[in-house]
């Protein structure tokens, strides 16, 4: 390599933005219902608890333009110094007992040698600069995982940041990327014509791993698009919905959040269940709860749906809900949720398995694996520093499984992978993929449900 992909080698290795980790489950004391005035600050120090612990109970208040309002409901956890009760019954880590991989594990491969480029902007100048750099560093320790099956990877690595013009990068670059069987990249859409008649014009796979304008992917046919946005996943899901919950009655609540982006989801599935002729019982948050109540039905499954994808709205339904099972104990409930509903697993796991969540997404964060341990140990050996776990899905595992599953793929098909569902290489950590042909280009379709069981064993339905 050159002293200049050397250098970036060396940022990657030395950057020192550390974060902690932690495996636990916050467990909720009570709930709060603010008042006008409260603060963040001062509701911590009403239960005795710092605002740290308040935060982490309830995920919404560490997002940016977070704000405080009258009527929220918030969760209050056990403090550092406060016995929280025992849970019974609960099995320990049920997935991780499930989970047989100790080392995510590649086929047999028939290439030894895959040359790879990264063109993304790898620096540590902004926030964006240095999420790239944990995505790059994910791609280092693929590139170490598969040379356990022999693959012997050259990898080239080039600093385009926003503005750049990525053009000039190419031709000054143009041998070594020329040479190219992958190139990971670009970040920014003004970037990916350029970089996209290259590496057609050189037969290169060009991986655009996150979002990018234009659908790229139509019109070359060497493009891969995998970044798939929320409301891709929530059109798939509206699609599976009717194959999922089939003989379930739909109990959609109002949760009067005029904040959530979710009303236009619900609005469109009582729009298909209403051409379907399929009933469906519409409720709020606000109603009685003996009308509330009315709105399930005894003799079947009921799938609830929310109108929210915000956490405080999240605390009520479920305050609903316990209210409303208590009193009816053989109501049989599921509830299907939104991919955000991911960030509060800690805080809710309980409650979903309570009433069978199921969690539209197209990643899985589970750091109860196996896997998952064993690339986040490897993260750390490597770099002296954590992930960061402020973000979903974790961006150095998403360069772990992009690198693993291209580099794996190229191995062992050459010129004929094309990342279809019959073509996996790699079994992923966090983000499986598989390809379909949109267009010229390659476009992901994975989609899955989280689902938590009432029986704990938590399952990912891949579709």
């Amino acid at each position: 390599m050159k002293k200049t992909i050397l250098r970036y080698l060396m940022l990657a290795a030395v950057m020192t933005v550390a974060m902690s980790v932690s495996a636990q489950t916050v467990k909720i004391r009570t709930q709060h219902k603010v008042k006008k005035s409260e603060t963040v600050y001062g509701i911590a120090r009403q239960y005795d608890i710092t605002t740290q612990e308040l935060e982490a109970a309830n995920p919404e208040m560490t997002m940016p333009g977070y704000t405080l309002k009258k009527g929220d409901t918030i969760n209050i956890p056990y403090g550092k110094d406060q016995e929280a009760p025992a849970t019974e019954g609960q099995p320990v880590n049920n997935q991780q007992q499930t989970q047989q991989t100790q080392v995510p594990v590649t086929q047999p491969v028939s290439k030894n040698l895959v040359r790879v480029g990264v063109m993304l902007p790898l620096h540590n100048n902004d926030s964006e600069g240095m999420r790239m750099v944990e995505y790059y560093r994910g791609l280092l320790l693929a590139c170490d995982r598969v040379a356990k099956d022999g693959i012997t990877v050259d990898m080239h690595a080039w600093n385009v940041p926003r503005g750049a013009d990525i053009s000039k990068t190419i031709d000054e670059h143009r041998e070594e990327a020329g040479a190219c069987d992958i190139i990971f990249g670009p970040l920014y859409t003004d970037q990916v014509k350029p970089l996209a008649d290259f590496c057609k014009a050189n037969n290169i796979r060009l991986v655009i791993p996150f979002s990018i304008d234009g659908e790229p992917y139509k019109k070359y046919e060497t493009v891969y698009q995998v970044y798939q946005s929320n409301l891709e996943v929530e059109e798939v899901a509206l699609a599976k919905f009717f194959e999922r919950f089939a003989s379930y009655h739909p109990v959609i609540i109002d949760c009067a959040d005029p904040a959530s982006t979710k009303g236009k989801y619900t609005a469109t599935l009582r729009k298909i269940l209403e051409k379907k002729g399929v009933p469906y019982s519409l409720t709020s948050l606000a109603t009685s709860d003996n009308d509330f109540a009315r709105a399930f039905d005894l003799s079947r499954p009921n799938i609830v749906i929310l109108n929210t994808e915000h956490s405080p709205k999240l605390n009520e339904a479920f305050a609903k809900l316990n209210i409303l099972t208590e009193a009816n104990r053989d109501l049989n409930i599921s509830m299907m949720g939104y991919i955000e509903w991911l960030m509060y697993t800690k805080v809710y796991q309980e409650l979903f398995y309570k009433y069978d969540a199921y969690i539209p997404t197209y990643f899985f964060y589970n750091e109860q694996s196996r896997d998952t341990k064993w690339v986040e140990k490897q993260y750390k050996d490597r770099f002296n520093l954590d992930m960061d776990i402020n973000r979903l899905p974790r961006i150095g595992l998403t360069g772990f499984d992009h690198g693993c599953y291209f580099i794996g793929g190229v191995a062992q098909y050459g010129s004929l992978f094309k990342g279809t569902k019959g073509q996996l290489a790699y079994k992923t950590v966090q983000t499986p993929m598989y390809f379909r042909q949109e267009g010229k280009g390659q476009r992901n379709a994975n989609f899955m449900f989280i689902h938590y069981p009432k029986d704990h064993n938590l399952e990912a339905i891949s579709y």
